[in-house]
Parts: structure tokens; C-alpha cells; sequence
């Protein structure tokens, strides 16, 4: 261990720098903050540097730099930092994302807000009250992990597979909610649906949402998401609002 974090070899070329085993807001902001050092120290032999909810991917080029020697490296940067209270990278946006709540955008909104004791009004307030960081991009090219929530949204997965949600389909579990790239199975609850796009091969910047960024769901009506998901401006009518 290195003060807060774990260096950990990952395959012939990567290592891992972990930072918790268990996804915390602190922990969340230790990696985004530590892979924002990394890029800027711009060390030779690493060829890409990516976060999970809790960790740091750092790959590199064997053939360029020693694993002992970029590890030593590493450890140098973590250093006797507190990186648990780290400032969050400069760089980070804020999205407002429209998106329909309950009906038949949201099949699973009044089971949710029974597990998180509220009614559905109130679990769709408080949906679009939250600034959700983007904990992490994953499982889908561009799929943002937003969170980390209020501890009555700390409900578990479903114990069956939904066979199939549609892309958009905002889905909630575990103190973490996620806008659907694309339409597959999943063990989490639809409560809301967004005509935002997380990947679009046809932008020049396919992936619009960037791990730090924040997420705030605007509430609109069901044929209003209906009209945008028909028409398919760009990123579904979501736009970038501020700095974070």
C-alpha cells in the first residue's frame, strides 16, 4: 500500500492503481483527481490512463519503461497525499439531460420509490434534484456510471434479468443511476427514459460525457421524449449548462 492507494499489476503491459475495493464518493474523487496528476506528468512509456469507480488503469509500453521503474514512478506522485480530499480536475462540465420519469418510460419508478420509502413524485424529485457525477464510463462505449447518491437509493439489483431495456432507459440500483447507451438486459430498474445519446459515431465527439463531469435530469413529459427520440437532434436535446 502506498498511503491511500494499491499499486497492482494488471496483464503484461498495465498496472492498477487502487485507491479503494468498494465505490465511495471519496474514493471516486482519489482516482479522477490522481489520473488528472498522471496525464499532466505525461511519463514516458505509458501509453493510456483510464478510471474505474475506484481505481486507475495506467498502460504502458514494456518495451519503453521497466514495471518497477514506472511503478516506483507512481509511487513517487502518490506520495504522502490525502487523496481521498483531493481537489476534483479542473476541466469537469455540468449536463442537463432531459428525460421522462414513470409511465411507460419508467415502468419500475413505483417499486424504486417504495424501496427508497418516498413516493414516485418525490424519487422523480429527487432524481432531477441531484448533480450526479460521472463516477465512470463503462460496460457500453460511452455509458456513464453517475452517482454516488443518497443512502434510501442504496437498493439492490433485481433478483431476475429485465430481458430487455431500450437505449435511453434510465436505470437505478445500488446508489448509482445510468443512461442506457444502447437497448439491452439488465438486472437494474427503469424508472425514467432520455433521448440523450452517450455514444454517436456520427459527432466528432462520439463520447460527450467525460468521467468528472456532473448530470442533472431535467423532468419532461412523456411526449416530449417521445418527439425528441423521433426527431434525434444532436445529443437528444441534452446540452452542456456550466462548469462544474
Amino acid at each position: 500500500m502506498t498511503g491511500a492507494a494499491e499499486i497492482l499489476p494488471l496483464g503484461p503491459d498495465g498496472m492498477l492503481v487502487r485507491f479503494s475495493d468498494q465505490l465511495s464518493e471519496p474514493a471516486n474523487r482519489a482516482a479522477l483527481a490522481f489520473r488528472a496528476v498522471l496525464d499532466e506528468a505525461g511519463l514516458i512509456g505509458v501509453r493510456e490512463t483510464a478510471t474505474s469507480l475506484t481505481s486507475v488503469l495506467v498502460r504502458f509500453d514494456p518495451g519503453e519503461v521497466a514495471r518497477s521503474t514506472l511503478a516506483g514512478t507512481v509511487t513517487d506522485l502518490l506520495g504522502d497525499a490525502d487523496w481521498h480530499a483531493a481537489e476534483l480536475p479542473d476541466g469537469r462540465r455540468v449536463w442537463s439531460i432531459p428525460a421522462s420519469f414513470g409511465g411507460r418510460h419508467g415502468p419500475d419508478l413505483e417499486e424504486c420509490a417504495d424501496l427508497a420509502s418516498v413516493s414516485p413524485d418525490e424519487a422523480a424529485a429527487q432524481i432531477c434534484g441531484a448533480r450526479l457525477r460521472v463516477l465512470a464510463l463503462g460496460f457500453a462505449p460511452g455509458q456513464p456510471y453517475l452517482g454516488v447518491w443518497e443512502d434510501n437509493w442504496d437498493m439492490p439489483r433485481q433478483s431476475a434479468v429485465t430481458p430487455q431495456v431500450p437505449r435511453g432507459a434510465v436505470v437505478v440500483a445500488v446508489r448509482q443511476v445510468i443512461p442506457f447507451a444502447n437497448a439491452a438486459p439488465t438486472g437494474w430498474r427503469q424508472v425514467g427514459r432520455t433521448a440523450f445519446r452517450c455514444f454517436d459515431a456520427r459527432s466528432d465527439y462520439p463520447i460527450p460525457l467525460r468521467p468528472g463531469d456532473e448530470v442533472r435530469f431535467d423532468a419532461v413529459d412523456a411526449t416530449r421524449i417521445d418527439e425528441l427520440l423521433e426527431l434525434d437532434p444532436p445529443l437528444g436535446g441534452a446540452m452542456q449548462v456550466e462548469p462544474a
